[in-house]
């Protein structure tokens, strides 16, 4: 009816701009495109001086879907608005952004996002292997990018999350999982060249498949690393291994290809798959916030009918059978160096086709960014991982293995392997029987030797590695006699420990240790240490968080010496009760069973930690006189 009345109006004064202005916009409201530029062009020529036309006939190409006419409009009515005489018109231009600023603005966006994903993705609806610059190419050309600059453009205070929120809408991508199999095309073999017309041959039909799957569930870019990366280029390769964890992280999707299933399997079939035996495989399933798994003949795992498998029982219930890994690390995994030995052990089991991935593939776990160094080998390779580990979080349960030591450094081991049995469990006290302990320890009158001991202990330093060395503040116990135990028809040795503190001990290890006692002594720089690593957790403090910028490290006491135990506890230095408490309860502690460390010294003064086929048990013969025998060092083992 408006517009009828608009029309009329117009009949009656074909030069009044006001009627054809309202006409036109009573026209954009009812979507009549077409018609409301017809009267924008005609509110224009009846004066091409003001902006208000090329308003009106911008919201109609707006309307329209005519992008670029548009923006071109929309650049025209803002040189009207700079070149106005009036001073009020000529301030509604400071509200909107020329086409120029508009686009910085969302380059800005564009450049967050190509920071931390892949360099190169397949365009799922070209089928084009595409760099940086051809995404964004691509995104410049499309719809999403001309109404975000249009809407950029309108609104000068837009704010940054939406613009960021369009920019990753469009750059959604898929990444895949899969187990490397033979004739999987490389980057050289696709480049430049459409991936559906390709020969379906080997590899090509899998890459076909999962860019065909990717596009009907609506994603245009998708990420393989068999073509994704140029495998030739080491710089390309380590950016890549070390940024690997954070794209799979921050994927819309990743799809787990099982090319092993077939179709109609039941449950258990995810569980026997190769794909779950692949080192690399570890982060592409706790990475991700959202995956899907598939058959080999592309349809859905057990026909699941979950958005997102992750969110399926019954799915992760498999998977958390089949690797050993609980279901909240599987559904929520967060990355860091905390519970360090569980992390490795769900790899010790893995292979990979490179020796050294095993390692290179556990860096995002831990969070970890370290030179990729193809040719170094397992053993070193692993090492400097560790090393990492143990160096930058204390955490010592990397230490815990039982195996072959590695010529990095004997505290570590060879090969991952030695993760794959369970940790040491020791018996652990109630605490009715931990009060108790205390209760006669404090009758004992140990209180103040109990207090010097836990404070000496808490300002032990870190363990820390340098030049491959490890630096390991522990309790000592020195060996006053080995033998070898006779009568014993196996092939790995077995000798007899005695240790001043400790009960007899029996060792199993391939190591030749040379036999000695009072009557047959060593030479004078030989020495033979059992020792606990020292364990920060014994003092019963909060745990510290996750994050290695706020971890506390603690200095190295610059008197006494490292390899004696000095104490300088003042008499009139008030302590509260709860410090006694802990310090008993320390003592207690310290009484108990504990994993211990077979040391040798070597020549030139520093240690070598003997490996052992067993975990080694220690235990204080009298848990009252355990503050007699206590000795604490930081030694230097190789």
């Amino acid at each position: 009816m408006a517009i009828l009345l608009y029309s009329r109006a117009i009949e009656l004064d074909p030069t009044n701009e006001t009627i054809f202005v309202n006409c036109s916009k009573a026209k954009l409201k009812q979507a009549l495109w077409e018609e409301a530029l017809v009267d924008a062009k005609k509110v224009i020529e009846l004066d091409p001086s003001y902006y208000i036309g090329y308003q009106l006939k911008h919201e109609a190409f707006h309307g329209a879907q005519r992008y670029d006419e548009a923006i071109e409009t929309f650049q025209i009515m803002l040189s009207k608005l700079d070149n106005a005489p009036e001073t009020q018109i000529r301030k509604l231009r400071q509200q909107y952004l020329s086409p120029p600023e508009a686009d910085g603005a969302i380059r800005k966006s564009i450049h967050i996002q190509m920071e931390n994903a892949p360099l190169r993705l397949l365009n799922t609806s070209t089928g084009y292997l595409c760099d940086r610059d051809a995404q964004i190419a691509s995104f410049k050309s499309s719809t999403r990018y001309k109404e975000l600059l249009l809407l950029t453009m309108k609104h000068k205070d837009l704010r940054m999350e939406r613009i960021k929120k369009s920019v990753t809408m469009y750059f959604r991508c898929v990444m895949l999982s899969h187990r490397w199999e033979e004739k999987e095309p490389l980057l050289y073999d696709i480049q430049e060249k459409v991936v559906y017309k390709l020969n379906p041959v080997g590899g090509i039909v899998k890459l076909q498949s999962f860019c065909k799957v990717a596009r009907k569930a609506g994603y245009r870019w998708a990420w393989v690393d068999t073509c994704c990366i140029d495998q030739n280029n080491n710089v390309e390769l380590q950016k890549s291994l070390n940024s690997m964890f954070s794209w799979y992280r921050q994927s819309s999707l990743t799809i787990i290809y099982l090319s092993d299933v077939p179709p109609l399997s039941k449950s258990g079939a995810l569980a026997k798959s190769a794909w779950n035996t692949r080192g690399w495989t570890v982060p592409e399933f706790l990475a991700p916030k959202v995956l899907l798994f598939y058959q080999s003949d592309w349809t859905i795992y057990l026909d699941d009918p979950s958005s997102n498998h992750k969110e399926s029982v019954a799915i992760m219930q498999e998977l958390g059978d089949a690797t050993g890994i609980d279901s909240q690390a599987l559904v929520a995994f967060r990355p860091g160096m905390r519970g360090a030995r569980e992390k490795l052990r769900w790899a010790s089991t893995r292979t990979t086709t490179l020796q050294e991935d095993i390692a290179y593939s556990l860096f995002g776990i831990f969070g970890v960014h370290l030179p990729v160094i193809y040719g170094e080998m397992k053993e070193n390779a692993l090492g400097r991982l560790l090393q990492e580990i143990v160096g930058r979080s204390g955490d010592i349960t990397a230490l815990d293995w039982v195996g072959i030591s590695s010529d990095f450094n004997s505290c570590l081991p060879a090969n991952i392997t030695s993760y794959e049995a369970p940790p040491c469990v020791l018996p652990s006290l109630s605490e009715d029987d931990i009060q108790a302990s205390v209760s006669s320890l404090r009758s004992a009158g140990v209180v103040e030797l109990a207090l010097r001991i836990y404070n000496t202990l808490d300002n032990l330093s870190a363990p820390r590695f340098s030049h491959r060395r490890l630096h390991l503040p522990c309790i000592a116990f020195p060996i006053v006699e080995v033998r070898r135990r006779q009568g014993q028809d196996q092939e790995t040795p077995v000798y007899e420990v005695k240790t001043d503190g400790l009960a007899d001990l029996l060792i199993t290890t391939e190591d030749r240790l040379i036999p000695f006692s009072s009557t047959r002594p060593l030479a004078p720089w030989q020495t033979f240490l059992l020792v606990r690593p020292w364990n920060r957790g014994l003092l019963e403090l909060p745990n510290p968080p996750d994050d290695m910028q706020n971890m506390k490290i603690l200095a190295a006491p610059s008197s006494p010496s490292l390899d004696s135990l000095a104490f300088s506890f003042g008499e009139n230095e008030p302590v509260d009760i709860d410090s006694h408490s802990r310090a008993l309860r320390l003592i207690v502690r310290l009484g108990q069973p504990f994993s211990a460390f077979l040391l040798a010294r070597q020549h030139s003064g520093e240690y070598k930690r003997i490996a052992s086929n067993r975990d080694i048990v220690a235990q204080v013969k009298d848990m009252t006189s355990v503050h007699d025998i206590i000795d604490i060092r930081t030694l230097e083992i190789s």
